[in-house]
């Protein structure tokens, strides 16, 4: 049987975290996984929706000893809970906090206190082609899928983007922004944990005060894994930083002028991670250095028809991928748009994404999206609707202003102001959170 170790290039001595109340060795992460493991219900799934990622991680790998599968949806919302019981039967459900588990069985994080770190001693290994988690999309583009994802293509995965980050020659020491259940955060904080040697805070901080503050509590070199939403707030709140040796940032497009604006007053690098739930993270690029992307040590890229495949390295299978790619003869490529993000009114194509970053574009606009309702269109027009941020903007100074950008047949009807638009953890829109703004919009005329 082809066996990988739970984690590489670590000791049992070394730091595997930060807590607020200071470091937790290796030994004393495996002694409490190992606990936990023991008061785990019977069962081959363990939803593991624990805030604190320390938590979330003596839950994982506790399930991982169990024989548990860990479930991860993006969204942890009524109905999602409810498919996960009908499609996963004996599920539970770990938490450590208030939580609405639905008809699951809860089980709350116990205190591990007692747990005696010494009789560890040594790093166990899991069997390579067993499925140990469950990751599933966001639902930006529909109902959120499952793909499943064996352990040996998770090490690898760990292992690949620690070499890409250099973390495998200097670990350092990371503050996430993003759930450690999200396919982002889980590769980006908890594989880069396991296999990059790079010790974690127990937090996941939102407001810039708290990134600042988690930022300070870790000693240095310090890597933020965050997104360009975070990022942005972070910057605008204009707050004293810790010195940062990297930013990183996935889930949504970063702009040319976020970047450079990171880099100046971070006075570190900033590099971007594509990839997608269905394919785990994929290439990386420096935003500042052009468009194209390079891919992860392994990983190959095939065109079939219309679609660009991923596979090779720790790509599960042979995974169609929802971009339109435009590959290099150096091997690298560019992001053209998203298959579903395409549109086409009256003759005239664009994409959403090239939308939302023309109206974000316009001084006065904090935030905008852009959105193609599921409802039949008027007339055999389809029609766009916008949801937009601009507190010191109205509407027709701002149709204006787009006017000035893009096509007419474009310009959004209606055009909805709001107060925020309601991101998800991630700072994503999911496309059945945006239709439910649009029903309200429509039913209060």
């Amino acid at each position: 049987m082809n066996r990988r170790p739970l984690l590489s290039r670590r000791q049992l001595d070394d730091v595997f975290a930060w807590r607020a109340d200071g470091p937790v060795s290796v030994r004393r992460f495996l002694a409490e996984a190992d606990a936990l493991a023991g008061q785990l219900p019977p069962g081959d799934w363990l939803l593991n929706v624990c805030n604190d990622r320390y938590r979330f991680a003596v839950g994982f790998v506790a399930g991982l000893l169990a024989g548990k599968t860990s479930l991860q949806p993006a969204s942890q919302s009524a109905e999602t809970l409810a498919r996960i019981e009908a499609d996963h039967p004996g599920c539970c459900c770990l938490c450590d906090g208030e939580f609405a588990a639905g008809g699951l069985p809860r089980i709350d994080f116990p205190d591990l206190s007692a747990v005696d770190p010494a009789k560890i001693s040594k790093i166990p290994d899991i069997d390579a082609d067993r499925v140990v988690a469950i990751l599933f999309t966001s639902g930006s583009t529909g109902l959120p899928q499952p793909h499943r994802k064996t352990w040996g293509k998770l090490v690898d995965n760990g292992l690949a983007e620690a070499s890409r980050l250099g973390v495998d020659r200097q670990p350092l020491h990371i503050v996430g922004t993003v759930p450690a259940q999200h396919s982002y955060g889980f590769e980006s904080t908890f594989l880069l944990a396991l296999h990059g040697g790079c010790p974690f805070w127990s937090g996941k901080p939102f407001y810039p005060q708290d990134i600042a503050a988690a930022l300070a509590a870790l000693p240095p070199p310090r890597l933020l894994v965050t997104t360009p939403f975070h990022l942005s707030a972070l910057l605008a709140a204009d707050i004293p930083l810790p010195e940062i040796a990297l930013l990183l940032s996935a889930t949504a497009p970063l702009s040319n002028e976020l970047a450079a604006q990171a880099e100046a007053r971070c006075q570190a690098p900033l590099l971007e991670i594509y990839g997608s739930t269905e394919s785990g993270q994929l290439a990386s690029r420096r935003t500042l250095d052009g468009a194209s992307w390079q891919l992860l040590a392994g990983v190959e890229l095939a065109q079939e028809g219309e679609y660009t495949i991923a596979h090779g390295g720790h790509v599960e299978g042979r995974v169609p991928l929802g971009d339109v790619i435009e590959c290099r003869d150096d091997g690298r490529f560019v992001l053209i748009g998203r298959h579903a993000d395409l549109i086409n009114i009256a003759g005239k194509r664009t994409s959403l994404a090239w939308l939302n970053h023309q109206i974000a574009g316009i001084p006065g606009v904090v935030d905008a999206a852009f959105f193609l309702p599921d409802e039949d269109p008027a007339g055999g027009i389809t029609r766009l609707a916008a949801f937009v941020v601009a507190p010191t903007l109205n509407r027709q100074p701002l149709l204006q202003a787009l006017r000035q950008r893009i096509d007419p047949v474009f310009l959004p009807r209606p055009l909805v102001f709001l107060d925020a638009l309601p991101r998800n953890t991630t700072g994503k829109l999911p496309r059945q959170t945006l239709q439910a703004l649009f029903a309200e919009r429509q039913r209060d005329g």
